[in-house]
């Protein structure tokens, strides 16, 4: 009984923690759409490359949702020894440590066939500098974001502009592009600076080590709550049947 009480405690403690998460992230979310402006003058001192990213509103929103839904359920199963809500919560993370096994087995077999995903994602992005950047909101938003981010010009590099529908109509390139030139055009243009795909590249295996670590955190924490909420529904089901 004294290891049943334990993980009982264990199980509020640890989603009673996911709760409050979700109940923080739930607000920053909410604080985004209804009071932009306040949270924009405060970004913009913190951090003014990020001010784009006010959209990420309604994604705090349903990821504070969702927190909120998983965090109740496995508060309310253990204390309520409801086996009805330990087996939801059982099969949602389930559904979830199965998503990214499956992403990650995406991932090892898009590295076997890089070459061909690389020329892929190189033909979208051509395309989007080439016709859709400075004309279409969201991705300009997206290429500028990546660009002052990750220090680089274009995909593979400040060519690919060459013929673009925006260098056509303001004969400019993206202040990425030029360090500390003003106008950046093709004559001022930092030939040094890396294209994206270079940039992202060196980005993943500078970080990737670190990625690799907090997803297999994950992962172990989720293993640990599917192994804890399937003994406390099996140990209810034996209590109850006795």
């Amino acid at each position: 009984m004294g290891c049943f009480s334990f993980l009982k405690t264990m199980m509020f403690i640890f989603n009673g923690i996911i709760f409050v998460g979700g109940i923080a992230v739930l607000g920053i979310g909410i604080w985004v759409k209804v009071d932009g402006g306040s949270f924009v003058k405060i970004l913009g001192v913190a951090a003014p490359q990020l001010v784009q990213l006010m959209n990420v509103g309604y994604l705090c929103i349903a990821i504070g949702c969702f927190l909120l839904v998983m965090g109740f359920l496995g508060c309310c199963g253990a204390m309520k020894e409801s086996r009805c809500l330990l087996m939801t919560f059982f099969i949602i993370i389930l559904v979830i440590f199965n998503a990214e096994v499956a992403g990650a087995v995406v991932v090892l077999a898009f590295s076997a066939v890089s070459q061909i995903f690389v020329e892929y994602l190189s033909t979208w992005a051509a395309k989007t500098l080439r016709v859709d950047y400075g004309q279409e909101s969201e991705i300009t938003m997206i290429w500028n974001t990546t660009m002052n981010e990750l220090k680089c010009c274009g995909f593979r590099n400040y060519t690919d502009f060459n013929d673009s529908t925006f260098y056509r109509e303001t004969g400019r390139l993206p202040p990425a592009c030029c360090t500390n030139k003003d106008p950046c055009n093709m004559d001022s243009v930092d030939t040094e600076v890396k294209g994206c795909a270079i940039a992202f590249q060196n980005f993943l295996d500078k970080n990737g080590k670190i990625v690799g670590g907090v997803a297999l955190g994950i992962c172990a924490l989720e293993l640990a709550a599917m192994v804890v909420s399937l003994v406390l529904f099996c140990q209810i089901g034996s209590s109850k049947s006795a």
